[in-house]
């Protein structure tokens, strides 16, 4: 009788032994990793005092402009080979892991993990904030203006799509501005249980991405019910309960949610941007200073009269200031009066800025800044 406890199992076969030059240069960088370490630590002591100089002194300890300018002098510094996308994203994480050591940030975002409202975030804050996953942009709105969350980021606009309506419309009532703005390259992935497009029954996604697919869906599902839900991590979420549904979704919902990647890049146009705003109250943070590629967004309406809109742009024009951006929405009164949104290049501390934004105010029946920030790359 064989004794199986005895019985030796089988083995992978043994990896190759390293030359010697490998196991040197191994050893060189193991020595670099210590002493990067090292350094790191030391930085994040220096941060911790910066964070008690900061609290004694009332100041804010979340500064995006010095964020930028530390990269910036990073980037120019850089001799490569690295290149300077990569050591911004480096110099980021560093930056929110030693900002957390300071004070943490809390930043409401559109749940549940996911989004990409998330990914938005953690390319603005760094992967060290903690992050506060709410079931609609309504509730990111609140959460901000409450002090549930010091931050929060909303999607206000798509490249293919326009305009969120509900961010729009959130933005007129809510007491927070906009301190900052992100946008992303947006891949919509077709996820489920299942490696297969057969038998699918159900496409679920926020209504956006339902939009932003419906050429691709309308040719390869044409007969699926498309659903529209909360958030498209919401969808993948749901896929994971029945494999007749698929959500539509990013590769980083599919990673979170064990769903399979059933067809890549599903959105009608490839260039794909979404933009999302960083929004807080104004005593979290004032309005940034001129960074010199900024955006100014307001929110105006005007007498219901013949010529009232056009009036609106003569100010912009007779002090030489460019508007990038003109939405208008219904004011919900019943008497045919809209809200217009618009962005303009430039900031309220500039002249010829603050020169036009005084003359468009006394032409409007209804004012509001939004906020001034600096522009996305």
């Amino acid at each position: 009788m064989t004794d199986d406890s005895q019985t030796p199992s089988p083995t992978a076969p043994p990896s190759p032994a390293a030359s010697p030059r490998l196991l040197a240069l191994r050893q060189q960088i193991d020595a670099i990793d210590r002493q990067l370490l090292a350094l790191l630590n030391e930085r994040a002591r220096i941060a911790e005092a910066v964070g008690e100089v900061k609290r004694a002194e009332g100041s804010p300890f979340f500064r995006p402009d010095r964020v930028a300018q530390v990269i910036a002098n990073i980037e120019a510094a850089n001799p490569g080979p690295l290149r300077n996308q990569h050591v911004a994203a480096i110099w980021r994480e560093i930056m929110s892991a030693c900002l957390a050591l300071e004070a943490p940030l809390r930043v409401a975002v559109l749940g549940p993990e996911g989004t990409f409202c998330e990914q938005a975030a953690i390319d603005y804050f760094g992967s060290a904030a903690d992050l506060i996953y709410c079931p609609s942009f309504d509730e990111v709105f609140h959460a901000t203006a409450a002090g549930t969350a010091q931050f929060g980021v909303v999607g206000v606009e798509n490249s293919t799509e326009g305009v969120v309506a509900r961010s729009l419309d959130l933005f007129l009532r809510s007491p927070v501005h906009i301190v900052g703005e992100i946008s992303l390259l947006v891949r919509h992935n077709l996820l489920r249980q299942t490696p297969s497009l057969d038998g699918i029954e159900v496409v679920m996604a926020h209504p956006q991405a339902l939009a932003q697919c419906q050429g691709w869906l309308s040719t390869h599902l044409p007969h699926a019910e498309r659903r529209a839900v909360a958030s498209n991590a919401e969808g993948a979420r749901l896929a994971t309960t029945n494999p007749a549904w698929a959500a539509i979704a990013s590769e980083r919902a599919a990673a979170q949610y064990a769903l399979h990647i059933v067809a890549h890049a599903i959105q009608d146009e490839a260039y794909n941007r979404t933009r999302f705003a960083v929004i807080c109250l104004p005593q979290t943070m004032a309005t940034p200073p001129a960074s010199g590629r900024d955006c100014t967004s307001l929110v105006v309406s005007v007498p219901n009269r013949p010529g009232a809109v056009h009036d609106l742009l003569r100010p912009l024009k007779a002090h030489g200031v460019s508007m990038t951006r003109f939405e208008s929405r219904p004011a919900k009164s019943g008497q045919w009066e809209y809200y217009f949104y618009i962005d303009l290049a430039g900031h309220p501390s500039q002249p010829h800025v603050a020169a036009a934004l005084q003359e468009l105010q006394g032409l409007c029946a209804f004012y509001k800044m939004l906020g001034a920030y600096p522009v996305s790359e």
